[in-house]
C-alpha cells in the first residue's frame, strides 16, 4: 500500500446553540475554564502534534472566535475555513482546503465533541489506512422502539443497532470525490456521503465519553468528565 503522506482533521463547528438556550453558540461555551472548541482542537494535537487541522466556522462567528483565542492565549496551529448553509456545505468547504493532489487521510469531527480519546482517533486513522472509510461506534444500551406509522410502535433488537460518533476518517481522494455529489437529505453524516459512491464503511470502537454537547445537561456532564 502507498505510504500515507498527509493527515488532516476537519473540525466542523457551525452550530447556533439554539437547544442550549444560550446567547453564544455552544462551541464557544466554557467548560473547565476554556471554550469547548479549544478542548476539541487540543485533543487532535494531543493525538498528533503535526496533524493539519482545518477549523470550519461561520463567517459571522470568526471575529468572536479570534477574540476568544486572544483572551485564552490559544495559539494552536490550524487553518480556518468558512462554514456553509448546511453541514454538508461546511464539510465541503473544509475538504476544499486540502490540496487537490493530497495523498492520505482526513478525519471529520464535530466541534462540540471535546472528549474524543486519542485511542479512538488512533483506531480510526489506523484502520482507515486500509479500509478507506471508518466510523467510531458504540453499542446501544437503551431499549429501542420503532414507531413508523404506528401509535404504539414495537420493540426492536438493540443488538441490531449502533450509535455513531465522530471522527469519521476517510481516504482524502475518496472524500473529495464523494463531496462532488449533489447534496441530499439522505446524507446524515459523512459516512452516508461516501456510501452513496458504493464505498463500504468500517466500524471501530468509539469511547463513551465522546459525547456531543448540545444541551445544558450535556454541559454539566462535560464538567464532570473533565474532573475524571
Amino acid at each position: 500500500m502507498a505510504h500515507i503522506t498527509s493527515k488532516y482533521a476537519i473540525i466542523v463547528a457551525g452550530g447556533k446553540g439554539l437547544r442550549m438556550g444560550a446567547d453564544i453558540p455552544k462551541q464557544f461555551l466554557p467548560v473547565g475554564g476554556k471554550p469547548v472548541l479549544m478542548h476539541t482542537i487540543s485533543r487532535f494535537h494531543a493525538y498528533d502534534k503535526d496533524l493539519k487541522v482545518i477549523l470550519v466556522l461561520p463567517k459571522t462567528q470568526q471575529a468572536y472566535w479570534q477574540e476568544l483565542c486572544e483572551q485564552y492565549h490559544f495559539d494552536e496551529d490550524y487553518q480556518l475555513a468558512d462554514g456553509g448553509a448546511s453541514r454538508f456545505q461546511s464539510c465541503k468547504n473544509g475538504i476544499s482546503m486540502i490540496p487537490t493532489d493530497a495523498v492520505g487521510l482526513v478525519a471529520i469531527h464535530d466541534g462540540v465533541r471535546p472528549f474524543v480519546s486519542c485511542d479512538t482517533i488512533s483506531r480510526c486513522f489506523d484502520t482507515a489506512e486500509t479500509a478507506k472509510a471508518v466510523i467510531p461506534v458504540l453499542p446501544v444500551t437503551d431499549t429501542l422502539r420503532f414507531i413508523g406509522d404506528s401509535l404504539s410502535g414495537r420493540n426492536v433488537q438493540r443488538s441490531d443497532y449502533k450509535t455513531v460518533q465522530t471522527p469519521q476518517v476517510f481516504d482524502i481522494q475518496l472524500i473529495k470525490k464523494a463531496y462532488e455529489q449533489e447534496e441530499s437529505t439522505d446524507f446524515t453524516d459523512d459516512a452516508s456521503v461516501v456510501e452513496r459512491l458504493g464505498q463500504v464503511v468500517t466500524m471501530v470502537e468509539g469511547n463513551r465519553e465522546n459525547i456531543k454537547i448540545t444541551t445544558p445537561f450535556d454541559l454539566k456532564v462535560a464538567e464532570v468528565l473533565l474532573e475524571l
